[in-house]
Formats: structure tokens, C-alpha cells, sequence
């Protein structure tokens, strides 16, 4: 109570005609603790307003609780518009790394290719990017798209891979000889003067037509020139270039995956796990996807979805210097960004390229989520866990539920299960089956409330420990049954209720009094994990169920003999296997079994069946 006082008297004396003189244009501000530090950046359209916003107590959450009371101090910086502002947060959270700001999860170098800046320039794969009038394409986040690429070019074109200072003076003093590679034909000498530079720089042109997406357009030309070489009687040369015509179409057609029509787009999906969110881009360039990225962001403060997505935009924007005039997203950004139209495709081809972008980051989640769970098993299950305690805003994470559930037909044979699930799976050893009163078996309700009542009255008697939460497989009524236990025996514990659809599937969490419906996505682990425990407590109540009413359906006509008890009935049963067999063995086999008396009874019973 006492530092909420100090913050505010320190925000009035301080902070506050700060924040009132700001100006009500977009820009950046910068937080400041008493060290002088940055500890965050952030953009706003209406600098005054946003910041004003971290000083409302209705508004905070605790991280922002957090920030707030460690601002010393407040600086800003105005721009001309908010993609200016977008630049420059991402700007200064590079240069400054304060500690409340988005983390970029980015360790991996992707490799490029790089084409020298020599009179006869060589082609490589690299990781390292040196400023020296190099051209760069790339990065590739999948080597084996940069390999194929790279395999394209060694077989359609003759590029030195020597290095060699293949200047003119170099050329000319003739101490170069033939390699290899010019033998194998991989390589047209320029070394000794047999390629001229005209002719060398013409095939690195095409190769850079390649890397830009633009093989489409480039195999039109050669098609162009095939035709032309053909007419002027040059069939060795227009057989060469059909030979390099016929990889460039096979290439395209593989790397092709929308029409050669859509030119120039990005494409962003997004996808949230707890504090890391997923971005995945691509880049599409005449139809063929040359750049796909799926980077990974960690949050620091309670940044949305739009946040995390403008964020990620203005770091791919310019590092892969796009300039890409429509960008596909799966929902509208309320940022404007002169240049840029924001495309929220609703079907056609420009659907299919967000619809695989979507995959790709759903397919980058779940494997992280895997290789996560594969290194530390036992997370997986505090995750979900975590997920429900946050669903439902308990105390703390549930890790031990019971799961109780009825089964009987018409009241007959009526049973009860009760299933345990610990630190998120089930505890088969603790499992408890109740056999139901019949007076009250047809009644699911009073059921219910008798095996409740059993089981916790008892472990309040033993000293045991109550479970962190009890689902019941059923809607209000049966909560409301579970609530009147609980208030009946003066337990504090969470109630909460699975129900199912008109197809016998699960469908809803219920919880709360009045009940209402928790929003669990159908695909999330979490809902798995409630169906299994439904699943599991309904198996395991139907299989008590069944094993009773067999056992006494099949010692219920010998149950009725007058002098044949259950032990006599299951000693004749376990030796005799049926009804039928028992009617038909000898008697030496009965008095072996049950004796002499109990085997007259049985044989003076079937004397009744014989008339």
C-alpha cells in the first residue's frame, strides 16, 4: 500500500507534466528507470494518449503494474506516420534490448547466395554477409530450396568455381591452364581467354532473373530466342537453349504454387502459445514461393495479436527488403501503412497461399511443442494444466482431479466410477468403484450425491487430501448435486462439468454457479485432455456395469434353487463354465464339485426341467 503511495506521489510530482505535455502526434516513447536505462520502447499513433493509458489503475494488468513502477523517467521521439513509428521501435528495441520489450527468438543464420562483385563473378552459399558490392539472395530458411536452386544453376550454366583473380591484366599474362572442370564441361575457360565477359555476365543476368522468382519470365525469353535461333538455321545453339528452356519449365512447374499472375505479395499468419507467438511469412514472387520464414516472438508485456504482427512486419520488412505492395494477413490491421494494402482473402488463390501460410505456422508450433516435450516430458502436462487453471481463474494449477460418472440400465445393476488424474494423467491405482443402493439407482442424481458423499465424507475421516477440482460427466444438475455435497460436508472445492453434443462427443466445459461455458478451443490439448478423462471415467463405470450384471445374470437361476447360495452358485459356474453344462454333468462330477447334499439339490432341480 505504502509504494503504490510513493508511485503515485512520484508520478504527480514528476511523471505527470510530462505525460500532459506530450504532443497528440504518432511517434516513439521511451521508459527510462532511475538508471538511466531504457526498459521499454513503444509506438502510438496519438503519443499522449497511449501513454496516459499506462498511468490508469482500471486498465493495468500486473506486468504492467510492474513497468509502471519502475519509470523513472519518459522520452519521445515524433515522426511524420505510424509506419515511421513502426520502424523506429524496431529500430531502437535492436539497438537498446530493454528488458519489458518483445523478444525476437532468432539464433539460427539462415544461409543466402551470394554472386561476387568480380569482372566474372562466382556463385556460393553463405551465411556470412560481407559488404563489399556482393549481391545477396536470401536468406533461405530451408537449405534444401537454396541446394536445388544452386543444383538449377550448375546444370543450366557454366560457372567458374575456382578463385581465381580473373582480372584482364591477370588473363593476359597466360598463366592460367585448363582445369577439370572445363574437360567435364562444367566450365568455359575464361581463365585462358576462351569465354569472353560479355558472354559470362549475359548467363549471370539470367541466374539473378532466377533468384528474383523470375524464372517464368525468363523462360519465355529463351523460348523467344530458341525460336529465332531455329529460323536463322543455328539448331546447335537453339538445341542448347531448349535444353536450358526444358530445366527452367521443369523447375517452375515444381516451385510454381498459384498462378504466375500473383507477382509481388507477402503473406503473414500468426499463431499464439501462452507468451510466444509464431509468425510466418512468405514472399511470392510469379506464382513460386522464394522466401519462407517462421519466426518466434517472445512477450514480455501483454502485447496483442495486431502488436505482435505490425512487430513482425516491420523486422521482415526490412531485412528482406520486400517491397511488396499487398500483404496478406488473417485479419485487417487498424495500422495504415502508406504503400501497403492489408488483403484479408476469402477465397480463390490468395486464399490458398494464407491458408498454407497458416499451416506452416501451426506445423512450426507443433513441432516446438514437441521438441520442447520430447527434452522435458513432464512440461507438456503442467502446460495444460496451467491452461485450465487459467480458463477457469483458479488459485492454483489442478493437479489432482476426480472425475466421477454413472452407468446402469433402468435403474438395474446400478454403478458408479470415480477416475484420478494427477499431475495431468491418470492415477489407475487410485480409482474407486461404488456399487449404487437400489433404492436409489435409477435416480442419477441421488446416485450421484451417494457416491460423492462416500467418497469424501471418508477421506475427511482418514485425513486425506481433497482434489484440486471434481468434474462430473454432466451438465447443471449434476453440478448442483456435486455444489450440495461439498456445502453438506463444509469442503471448499472447484466444480466444474463436461457435457456432450447430440452426437455423444464432448463438447463444453461448464463451471461457476450460475454454470456457464469456459471457451476451450475443440483442437487445443487441453480439450483433448478433458475427452480423455471423460472418456476414461465413462469406460471405466460401463465396464463395472457390464461385469455386474453378467455375474448376476449368470447366477441368478441357480441363485433361486432353494439351497444353493452365491458361493455354491459361483463354485458351480467356475467348474462348469455354463447353465447348460450343469444340467448335463454326471453326478460323480457334481458331489466332486459341491458335495454330496449340495449336488442331491441340484440333481433334484433338474429332475424338474426333465419332466
Amino acid at each position: 500500500m505504502e509504494q503504490s503511495m510513493k508511485v503515485n506521489e512520484f508520478y504527480e510530482e514528476k511523471l505527470k507534466p510530462i505525460v500532459h505535455s506530450l504532443p497528440e502526434k504518432p511517434g516513439c516513447y521511451q521508459y527510462l528507470n532511475s538508471s538511466g536505462q531504457i526498459i521499454y520502447v513503444g509506438k502510438a499513433k496519438n503519443l499522449k494518449r497511449r501513454v496516459s493509458s499506462y498511468f490508469v489503475k482500471e486498465q493495468q494488468t500486473y506486468k504492467t503494474k510492474l513497468l509502471v513502477k519502475q519509470i523513472f523517467d519518459i522520452k519521445y521521439i515524433v515522426v511524420k506516420n505510424e509506419w515511421d513509428a513502426l520502424l523506429l521501435e524496431n529500430n531502437l528495441i535492436k539497438r537498446y534490448k530493454p528488458k519489458y520489450n518483445i523478444l525476437l527468438k532468432d539464433d539460427k543464420t539462415y544461409p543466402s547466395i551470394c554472386i561476387t562483385n568480380e569482372p566474372f563473378p562466382r556463385i556460393f552459399k553463405t551465411r556470412n554477409i560481407i559488404r563489399n558490392g556482393s549481391s545477396y539472395y536470401g536468406p533461405y530458411s530451408h537449405v534444401g530450396t537454396l541446394n536445388a536452386l544452386l543444383k538449377l544453376i550448375t546444370e543450366t550454366y557454366c560457372i567458374r568455381t575456382c578463385k581465381l583473380n580473373l582480372k584482364e591484366e591477370e588473363i593476359n599474362k597466360g598463366e592460367y591452364k585448363e582445369c577439370l572442370e572445363y574437360h567435364i564441361k562444367k566450365c568455359k575457360a575464361p581463365c585462358i581467354g576462351l569465354q569472353n565477359r560479355e558472354d559470362y555476365c549475359h548467363d549471370i543476368s539470367e541466374i539473378r532473373e532466377i533468384l528474383k522468382g523470375n524464372a517464368l519470365d525468363l523462360s519465355k525469353r529463351i523460348f523467344e530466342e530458341i525460336k529465332q535461333e531455329s529460323l536463322k538455321l543455328n539448331f546447335e545453339k537453339a538445341q542448347t537453349l531448349k535444353e536450358k528452356y526444358l530445366t527452367l519449365t521443369a523447375f517452375t512447374e515444381k516451385s510454381q504454387v498459384v498462378s504466375g499472375n500473383l507477382d509481388n505479395i507477402d503473406v503473414y499468419s500468426i499463431e499464439e502459445d501462452e507468451e510466444v507467438v509464431f509468425v510466418n511469412y512468405l514472399h511470392l514472387s510469379n506464382g513460386c514461393i522464394n522466401q519462407a520464414f517462421t519466426f518466434e516472438y517472445k512477450r514480455k508485456m501483454d502485447e496483442n495479436l495486431e502488436e505482435m504482427l505490425l512487430t513482425a512486419f516491420a523486422e521482415m520488412r526490412t531485412r528482406y527488403r520486400s517491397t511488396a505492395k499487398e500483404v496478406l494477413v488473417p485479419f485487417k490491421p487498424e495500422t495504415q501503412i502508406d504503400g501497403v494494402e492489408w488483403v484479408v482473402p476469402q477465397k480463390g488463390e490468395k486464399k490458398k497461399l494464407l491458408d498454407l501460410s497458416i499451416l506452416n505456422v501451426k506445423q512450426y508450433r507443433a513441432d516446438r511443442l514437441k521438441r520442447t516435450d520430447k527434452l522435458n516430458p513432464g512440461q507438456k502436462q503442467t502446460r495444460i494444466l496451467k491452461e485450465l487453471q487459467n480458463s477457469l481463474k483458479l488459485e492454483r494449477i489442478p493437479l489432482h482431479i476426480e472425475c466421477f460418472d454413472n452407468s446402469h440400465i433402468s435403474g438395474s445393476d446400478a454403478v458408479a466410477a470415480c477416475v484420478v488424474y494427477k499431475n495431468g494423467k491418470p492415477d489407475k491405482k487410485e480409482y474407486r468403484l461404488f456399487n449404487i443402493k437400489e433404492e436409489s439407482g435409477g435416480d442419477d442424481y441421488a446416485s450421484m450425491y451417494e457416491v460423492m458423499h462416500r467418497r469424501y465424507s471418508r477421506i475427511i475421516n482418514e485425513g486425506g487430501k481433497l482434489p484440486d477440482i471434481i468434474i462430473v460427466d454432466g451438465g447443471k444438475g449434476q453440478m448442483s448435486i456435486a455444489k450440495e455435497v461439498a456445502d453438506n460436508l463444509n469442503i471448499n472445492i472447484n466444480i466444474a462439468g463436461l457435457v456432450k453434443n447430440n452426437h455423444h462427443k464432448t463438447s463444453a466445459l461448464l463451471y461457476g454457479f450460475p454454470q456457464m461455458e469456459v471457451g476451450i478451443k475443440p483442437d487445443s490439448e487441453l480439450f483433448r485432455l478433458l475427452e480423455q478423462m471423460q472418456e476414461e471415467v465413462h469406460r471405466v463405470a460401463i465396464s463395472f456395469h457390464k461385469k455386474k450384471r453378467s455375474k448376476r445374470q449368470l447366477s441368478s437361476e441357480l441363485s433361486d434353487i432353494q439351497g444353493i447360495g452365491e458361493k455354491t452358485s459361483e463354485l458351480l459356474l467356475k467348474k462348469f463354465k455354463s447353465i447348460k453344462r450343469i444340467k448335463e454333468a454326471k453326478e460323480e462330477e457334481l458331489i466332486d464339485a459341491v458335495g454330496k447334499s449340495k449336488a442331491a439339490i441340484i440333481i433334484e432341480w433338474r429332475k424338474g426341467f426333465e419332466k
